[in-house]
């Protein structure tokens, strides 16, 4: 997976705020109680730097491994997660 370039990832950010808006003037309109942002780094190491290089003192990333091999980091921003899974490459190869 590849990560979005600077005019993918500002539309990326415009159609957020954009829902958002949409969810805020339209009450009527169900909304879910949390979400997900899900990004696939290609390696254990990006997945840690993606979520904590958005730290600010105010605020923690969590990095965990799984069972798997499996590396995931996450934040949350209330109800919204951004989180980070990286899975190594010869861990595909075993299937």
């Amino acid at each position: 997976m590849t990560y979005a370039n600077a005019t993918e990832r500002q539309a990326l950010i415009c159609g957020l705020r954009a829902m958002a808006d949409f969810l805020e003037t339209n009450p009527d309109v169900p909304a879910p109680t949390f979400t997900d942002v899900l990004v696939f780094p290609p390696s254990a190491c990006d997945a840690e730097n993606s979520v904590k290089s958005t730290q600010s003192p105010h605020a923690s990333a969590t990095v965990t491994y799984s069972s798997y091999r499996h590396h995931q980091t996450s934040r949350r921003f209330g109800p919204v997660q951004y989180r980070a899974v990286a899975i190594p490459a010869d861990e595909n190869k075993k299937q």
